[in-house]
């Protein structure tokens, strides 16, 4: 019986029923810069809430301010990353400092001490597993050269691609 309650409630609201479909799914990328060097990783992991946690453990980046985002194809082939294409975006404009953003594959300024170790956390209410991570050209993660200004239009003016790499579904 207590099963069927659990069913009708799941049934019921449609955002658990959602968190429901993507419990357990997570992403994973390797980074790696120009040169060769590993940069870290990041994990993409669905919550029960369905919004997604985001972690990155990054290594051996220069220290400073660091634009980071969700672009949206999986390649890391071209020399400059530009393969990787835009920023993961949704119908919305790039940057939280505009009315109709930010993006989905926006994420928050990295600040990289002298170490250049860093790891931080992030919640991402706005970007979806399923729709915006496999979908079927995939989704890389991008290390940009400078900070995101979080307006400018189409990826907040954040200098060169430094490191990328590509999310694969995790087991």
């Amino acid at each position: 019986m207590k099963h069927l309650v659990l069913t009708a409630l799941v049934a019921a609201n449609p955002l658990a029923a959602l968190a429901e479909a993507h419990m357990g799914q997570s992403a994973t990328a390797e980074i790696t810069g120009r040169d060769g060097t590993d940069h870290g990783t990041v994990t993409l992991e669905a919550t029960p809430s369905g919004i997604v946690h985001v972690t990155l453990a990054l290594e051996d980046v220069p220290a400073g301010e660091h634009g980071v985002h969700i672009h949206e194809t999986g390649d890391c082939s071209a020399d400059d990353f530009s393969s990787a294409g835009g920023h993961v975006a949704g119908d919305a404009t790039h940057g939280v400092m505009t009315e109709d953003g930010p993006h989905p594959g926006d994420l928050p300024n990295v600040h990289v001490p002298d170490s250049g170790e860093l790891t931080v956390e992030y919640f991402d209410a706005r970007l979806d597993l399923e729709e915006h991570v496999f979908d079927g050209d995939g989704t890389a993660f991008v290390i940009h050269s400078g900070p995101d200004d979080y307006e400018s239009q189409p990826s907040g003016a954040s200098g060169d691609r430094i490191a990328c790499g590509v999310l694969q579904a995790a087991s």
